[in-house]
């Protein structure tokens, strides 16, 4: 079966190797028998909704966030359809950022967000850095990725993160959450890239893509070899241990 990708701005939201996410989706689709279509979606560029089962938005930096603000605001009406109609999402650092109600800079300066995920952002002085390891007990499974943002990231009350944080910051260095969750949309603060050191969360997204495809629930994918997968992630799962605690 095609998945049908909408890559949005991968022209400027494209740091910290969150390409690599693509990737891995591909060949774990390729693997399967299915085809990925990733279709760039950038600045100026329609976005109709029901034409991608998956959106996937990237990470970053401020000034690259304010670049695409407004040409993202435009797309919001299109981005929360697609969603309400059961594609997957999934958004990375700034994309996640955006993605909120807003992201207000050091300086003040607010952008706008499209108001997908029940959550706010304001940057702050220090920056969070180092290896994360999360519970997310919706899955029953742990994500292990790498963060490296200034935004604290504050979700509404009532709403899903993505994980609970085990070592490392999270949305905000304080409340223990990490990302957020809405339907088939996932956002989180996770570089690395994300998806190759957590194949069941890659395998998730696809078939909540196939979901949307086929007009269907999401299908029992064939389990895969993940042998290196596993062990990538017990690497960076050792790294964020040795912290020595959550904050």
């Amino acid at each position: 079966m095609k998945i049908r990708v909408g890559h949005l701005y991968p022209d400027y939201l494209n740091i910290y190797a969150d390409r690599g996410n693509m990737a891995v989706l591909a060949q774990r689709a390729s693997w399967r028998g299915h085809d990925l279509e990733v279709r760039a979606v950038s600045m100026g560029d329609a976005l109709q909704s029901g034409e991608h089962d998956l959106l996937y938005v990237g990470g970053g930096q401020d000034r690259e966030q304010a670049l695409v603000a407004v040409d993202l605001a435009a797309k919001a009406g299109a981005v929360h359809d697609a969603v309400a109609r059961g594609a997957a999402l999934l958004a990375v650092c700034g994309g996640y950022q955006l993605l909120g109600q807003f992201y207000r800079e050091r300086d003040g300066v607010e952008l706008p967000g499209i108001g997908l995920f029940p959550l706010h952002t304001i940057a702050g002085e220090r920056r969070m850095i180092g290896d994360v390891l999360l519970d997310c007990e919706w899955a029953g499974q742990t994500l292990a990725g790498f963060e490296n943002h200034a935004g604290r990231t504050r979700l509404d009350e009532g709403a899903s993160p993505l994980g609970r944080v085990v070592h490392g910051f999270g949305n905000d260095g304080e409340s223990g959450f990490e990302g957020c969750r809405v339907g088939r949309a996932v956002g989180t603060y996770l570089h690395g890239p994300l998806l190759p050191r957590n194949p069941w969360l890659a395998d998730w997204l696809l078939a909540q893509a196939l979901a949307h495809a086929n007009g269907g629930e999401p299908p029992e994918l064939e389990p895969l070899g993940d042998e290196l997968e596993a062990e990538a992630h017990g690497v960076a799962a050792g790294r964020a241990r040795a912290r020595g605690g959550r904050f």
